[in-house]
């Protein structure tokens, strides 16, 4: 037998179903696997999901409060410096107010020495004027000239007057370049009264809130109440520029809040007002910067969950596939050993009215077969009967029928009985040969034409050769009927494994359909005319085949043809026949 024959037999065993097989619901077993797989995923992947969720806020929210503490701290002590050097400034300015007298501050080359005292002990100080009670600047020491300048209607000389000790914000005024100015009055027991003005750099004060500031890729700076630039911004520009935030609600207390820089980032925004002077110091971090190594470890993590979520969906359908597949194996035995026992009852049933048939019908045929033996004794004794010869032939079809019909109820004796197994070693090839011999010329009649692919090494089997021939002969039988004139029949005998050898039978007939296939082997089913087929020799040449320890298995498509596949062990087995 070729190897392609081989390949497709071996196929045909998989894929085709015992006869008994009945039709499930469709997709039963898809729905009930894959309601299974949803189940066991929404039991792993919920609380799975639910974890990483609160995990991810949880661990967002101590990330949140790991990066405002540092903010915190830096606005506080930024704050704290700030107001240290204007105090210091202010404080200086006071005590030179207070200790010295109007004649003095008014003597140029004793300010300029005092301006001097104050750049070189505090730094900072850009000049230093002294203004009288009309708004007058008596003398100033600095690089501008500015004595005799009136500052009666400027706003911040009747801040002095009203409020007393002033800082400004950073403004221009007629130095051109951004300063602010501290402003003391001084009031004699008298009533005279005059007002000490000094100008002081940004820079310094830029670079003492830069420097505290430390925040990496951060931005520290101070704006006024009306949000005007006091320092330098990285991300808002220079002196004197507005910044697009809200600081209405900034107080003494640091307050954090979430914002965008001016390219769009997430940013974390601290603010804290001054407690001296109306500045409020901003601080301000990107937020991808401060959380990089949360964004990496966030990632990781979104990784592992995605895996750990795969493998769920790998696990769960591999278990729901596992369990449904057993189930359905589970209930598929249910329905073989139902229909098993099922198809012995009704093998039972029949055997009994098989028996009383037989032994009813024996008796009248045995008088037929008397009384057409008596006739054919009396025609060939009585001398010049010319009708002899005829009434000889119709006593010998008598006597031929009433034979057959003895044959039939023999089979249906052994049917009901269980004939006893004869167990010897044969050679599958042989019977099949001999049954060939018994249909060559009923298949020449019909012009089918049976094709052999017998294995020359078959081993031989322990089994019955009468029934063998009964099974091979019933299969042949069906498949020359299935067949018009020019047909053809492919006999294959082969060893699949070490313990069975399998004979197939196939030919290219009319066929059967699905629903004939699930009724084939029981008993009465026939798709003959009526009075043209009882129905029994499938299931009988089924019960042999069990009975022998073997297994027959059926593949047939309409208007195809027909593969019967007979697998019989190659030893007997203690059951074997029983």
């Amino acid at each position: 037998m070729s190897n392609d024959s081989k390949s497709r037999l071996a196929a045909l065993g998989r894929k085709v179903l015992p006869f008994h097989a009945a039709g499930e619901e469709p997709g039963r077993y898809g729905v009930l696997r894959r309601n299974m797989t949803l189940l066991m995923i929404l039991l792993t992947v919920v609380p799975l999901s639910l974890m990483a969720v609160i995990n991810h806020r949880e661990h967002r929210k101590a990330l949140r409060a790991q990066t405002e503490a540092p903010m915190r701290e830096i606005l506080v002590r930024t704050r704290h410096s700030g107001e240290i050097f204007l105090a210091e400034r202010r404080s200086a300015i006071s005590f030179i107010t207070s200790a010295s007298t109007y004649e003095q501050l008014a003597d140029q080359a004793e300010l300029n020495r005092i301006f001097q005292v104050m750049k070189q002990e505090f730094g900072g100080f850009v000049d230093v004027g002294l203004i009288d009670a009309t708004g007058v600047q008596v003398s100033y020491a600095g690089p501008f000239e500015l004595v005799g300048k009136d500052y009666r209607d400027q706003e911040w000389f009747q801040e002095v007057l009203v409020r007393g000790p002033y800082v400004s914000d950073v403004f221009l005024g007629y130095r051109r370049y951004p300063h602010f100015v501290i402003a003391v009055r001084h009031l004699e027991p008298d009533g005279r009264s005059w007002i000490v003005r000094a100008t002081v750099d940004t820079e310094l004060f830029s670079s003492l809130i830069g420097s505290h500031g430390n925040v990496p890729g951060g931005d520290t700076f101070v704006v006024s109440r009306q949000g005007v630039l006091q320092t330098p911004s990285r991300y808002y520009g220079a002196v004197l520029g507005r910044v697009p935030l809200d600081i209405k609600d900034a107080g003494l207390e640091p307050l954090i809040t979430e914002t965008a820089d001016p390219t769009g980032r997430p940013s974390f925004l601290g603010m804290a007002a001054f407690e001296t002077v109306p500045l409020v110091l901003l601080c301000v971090e990107p937020r991808g910067m401060a959380w990089q190594p949360w964004y990496t470890l966030n990632n990781e993590l979104f990784l592992v969950f995605i895996a750990s979520i795969a493998v769920v969906f790998f696990v769960a359908y591999r278990l729901a596939s596992s369990s449904v597949n057993r189930i359905e194996k589970s209930e598929e035995n249910q329905r073989r050993a139902l229909h098993e026992m099922e198809h012995g009852n009704k093998l039972a049933s029949i055997g009994r009215l098989a028996a009383g048939v037989a032994h009813e019908i024996n008796n009248p045929l045995a008088i037929i077969d008397q009384k057409a033996g008596l006739m054919m004794d009396l025609t060939e004794n009585i001398p010049g009967f010319h009708l002899g010869p005829r009434f000889g032939e119709l006593a010998a079809s008598i006597l031929n029928a009433v034979d057959r019909c003895r044959t039939i109820t023999h089979r249906l004796l052994g049917f009901a009985r269980r004939m006893d197994v004869e167990i010897r070693d044969l050679d599958v090839n042989d019977v099949l040969q001999e049954v060939l011999g018994f249909l060559e010329r009923e298949a020449q009649h019909r012009s089918v034409a049976i094709q052999l692919e017998l294995d020359a090494e078959l081993p031989s089997i322990a089994s019955d050769r009468g029934q063998l021939q009964q099974v091979f002969l019933n299969i042949l039988n069906n498949a020359l009927e299935a067949m018009a004139e020019g047909g053809k029949v492919v006999i294959r005998s082969w060893r699949p494994n070490e313990e069975h050898v399998s004979v197939s039978i196939e030919d290219n007939g009319s066929g059967m359909s699905q629903d004939t296939l699930k009724h084939l082997f029981e008993p009465f089913f026939t798709t003959k005319a009526p009075g043209y087929g009882t129905g029994l020799g499938l299931s009988i040449t089924y019960g042999i085949v069990k009975k022998l320890g073997g297994e027959i298995q059926v593949d047939s498509e309409l208007g195809k043809g027909t593969t019967f596949v007979v697998s019989l062990p190659r030893h007997a087995s203690p059951a074997m026949g029983t």
